[in-house]
């Protein structure tokens, strides 16, 4: 019973906290960086306690209560909103011209600032679209999430917030399925998670979801299922990519094929009118930077096409050594997403925070202080030109000290992590 107490008393803790955030979120202009990292703090800290304490207890975790608070932090994000980014304008544009036009792609927002036929209701959503020079860069599955909004009410944020919250909690219960309550805990109630899925409304969690989805079917050896899934949740993000291979490793050629068809058929039907998003996914893959941990040091001594190779390279080399020995051991578990999506993101061009929506799922399977400590370190990243007042950076440009602060903290975990898995194997050694 006291450890129940413990816990509604954290979960009304972290209320107070995103409901301060939900209050600064829908003020004029974007929340004072000082007063977001104290809020993150506040409902992240006491969050790795609980987990803590009920793993030295023993206790079972009570999933009622993980379930009540994860949707009360998500519901006042919903009455919070957006903040530190705009590309829900995108969603809801692109939402907008799937259902006027058949298609979201080949157009860019750019071509629409002087159409008459443009309504009024998405002339200032038209306005607030980031690089409206380029055609979207999203994904056919994601296109639908759009879609679906739009339907039930044009350039509603909200209706898009919502939809993606019920999809986020989807994501709870698969890992239910798949990992102890108290470990569904660190991503239930996680900040960056109710951030940028509740506030913020990314989309990732789409293709986490389904991937989460496939991984259980394939499980209990549901091929056909879980094959199509995987298609879909390519069809929402290409990082899916990454593990839909590992995946299907057990699976026959058949289950193969409906997992490329399932794929050709999300994109074939764009092709047809047109495009897809493939075209601005490669100008994002040549030209953006931003965040980046090797990839940033490496353009400190060759130039970004050579310093896109080598990291293109060096992941190539990882994800087919993993492939190796993952297929040579011969126990077809879950293939270890939080090290194949952390390689991945420390060597890309960009690791936005929301990115990291991918690799959290996986180290709620596999626990571990560095992929929980760069689920709060990547926050560090809003310490931009936009939200800082200093005019003399950029507005995607950091201070230098970002970038050693935020992967000087990821790595110091990493350090504890394999220090105490080195304790342990030498105290197995000593038995």
């Amino acid at each position: 019973m006291t450890s129940r107490r413990y816990v509604d008393a954290v979960g009304f803790w972290c209320v107070l906290g995103y409901t301060a955030l939900a209050f600064l979120a829908r003020q004029t202009g974007e929340p004072d960086l000082r007063a977001f990292f104290v809020l993150a703090a506040w409902t992240g800290l006491p969050v790795f306690g609980l987990f803590l304490h009920f793993r030295r207890a023993g206790e079972p975790f009570p999933v009622s209560r993980l379930l009540f608070w994860a949707i009360a932090f998500r519901l006042i994000g919903l009455v919070g909103g957006p903040f530190y980014e705009d590309d829900f304008y995108r969603y809801l544009w692109d939402g907008y011209r799937f259902a006027t036009a058949g298609t979201p792609y080949g157009a860019a927002p750019e071509e629409f600032f002087v159409d008459p036929a443009v309504p009024a209701l998405f002339q200032g959503v038209l306005d607030g679209v980031n690089y409206p020079e380029l055609p979207t860069i999203y994904a056919p599955v994601t296109q639908v999430v759009f879609l679906v909004a739009y339907w039930i009410k044009p350039a509603s944020i909200g209706v898009l917030q919502a939809i993606l919250i019920a999809v986020d909690l989807a994501v709870v219960g698969l890992l239910l399925r798949l990992a102890p309550a108290r470990n569904v805990l660190l991503y239930a109630w996680c900040p960056l998670v109710i951030k940028e899925t509740a506030f913020t409304a990314h989309p990732d969690g789409v293709g986490v979801c389904l991937l989460l989805a496939a991984i259980v079917l394939a499980r209990d050896r549901r091929w056909w299922f879980a094959a199509a899934l995987l298609g879909l949740a390519v069809a929402t993000k290409t990082f899916a990519l990454v593990l839909a291979p590992l995946i299907l490793v057990g699976a026959r050629f058949r289950h193969w094929l409906i997992f490329a068809g399932t794929l050709a058929a999300c994109y074939l039907p764009f092709v047809v009118a047109g495009g897809t998003d493939l075209v601005s996914l490669l100008t994002f893959a040549r030209d953006w930077e931003y965040n980046s941990a090797v990839f940033g040091l490496l353009g400190a001594f060759v130039p970004p096409s050579g310093a896109r190779l080598v990291v293109g390279l060096l992941f190539a080399a990882f994800w087919g050594w993993y492939c190796l020995r993952y297929v040579r051991g011969g126990e077809r578990g879950i293939p270890r997403g939080d090290l194949l999506f952390g390689v991945l993101l420390l060597l890309s061009p960009v690791i936005n925070p929301w990115y990291l929506l991918w690799l959290l799922p996986f180290a709620v399977l596999f626990p571990s202080f560095w992929a929980w400590t760069a689920s709060a370190a990547i926050l560090l990243s809003y310490v931009t030109g936009l939200n800082l007042p200093d005019f003399t950076l950029q507005p995607y440009a950091q201070p230098l000290w970002v970038r050693g602060l935020e992967f000087g903290l990821i790595g110091l975990a990493l350090a504890v992590d394999l220090t105490a898995r080195r304790r342990r194997e030498m105290q197995e050694d000593m038995k």
